[in-house]
This record gives structure tokens, sequence and C-alpha cells, in this order.
């Protein structure tokens, strides 16, 4: 008799949004942690640290949302990933921008990124890649460089 009600009883799984909340949660947690370091100040008068473990304590709160909520998602074992080779190779194409940054410069680094995102990944025509690679880099690189004073790399050739 106790071997049928095992059997009648659903497994309890865990679900995809339950599992997207709890990594919320998480990421939360890891950043109120590295915010320690920071003083937070009062309300009045906001320290280095305020902000960051604001939004830290209302990314747990979503995620506790996301969690509590998923209960009628797909369980995370029979979920499909049919972009996860794209997703990869966004994540690869983002660590080499990253590592490249420092040795190519900002403006460099940006204009194969994009280029390599939209024209390769994104199969997106020649001239709208070239157009929005080439302004973005050179018009992010203007707004955070010249105008915010906010020092990006630059490459060994000054440019």
């Amino acid at each position: 008799m106790a071997r049928d009600d095992a059997q009648a009883a659903p497994k309890r799984r865990l679900r995809s949004d339950q599992f997207s909340g709890l990594m919320l949660v998480a990421l939360a947690l890891y950043v109120a942690w590295a915010d320690r370091v920071y003083p937070t100040g009062t309300v009045h008068e906001p320290g280095p640290g305020f902000m960051p473990l604001v939004l830290a304590i209302f990314l747990g709160l979503m995620g506790l949302l996301i969690a509590a909520w998923g209960a009628r998602s797909l369980p995370l074992a029979e979920m499909r990933w049919p972009e996860a080779k794209r997703a990869i190779t966004i994540l690869i194409a983002s660590a080499v921008g990253i590592y490249v940054l420092e040795y190519v410069g900002y403006r460099l680094t940006i204009m194969v990124l994009l280029i390599f995102l939209m024209g390769v990944i994104e199969r997106k025509p020649p001239f709208m890649v070239a157009i929005l690679s080439i302004g973005f880099s050179f018009l992010s690189y203007y707004v955070v460089a010249d105008l915010l004073l906010v020092p990006l790399p630059r490459s060994p050739w000054g440019f």
C-alpha cells in the first residue's frame, strides 16, 4: 500500500523558472557579499556600496518571486536547448573580446566583436554590419572616454 502511494505521488523535480530564480538569488548573494568591502552610508548620505546593496536586495527578491511562482514551468530536465551552440559561441566570443581588449584597444575590439556577432552569428547584411560596428565602436568610445572621461584601452597604434 505504501509503495502504491509513493508511485502515485508526482515526483518533485526542479522547474526551469525555479532554477532561474535560484540562480538570481545566488547572484544577489554574491553581489551582497562582494559589496561588503564598501561603506554603505545612510539613505541621506549613501556611500559607494549603497546602490549595489539595494540592487542585490532587489535582485534577490525578484529571484525569490520567480522561484516561488515557477511551479508551472517545464521541468528543468525536460527543457531542450536548441540555441545552446549559439549561446556558447557568443560566450566564447565575449571571453576572447575581454581578453584582447587591453592589447588591441576598445574601438578595434568592439568593432571586430560586433562584426562577428552580427555578420557571422546573426548573418545580417554586410553594409548594415559595417555601419553599425564602426559607428557603435567610435560613438561609444567618444561618449564614454571623451565626454564621461572614463579611460578606455587604446590599441598600440593609438587607435
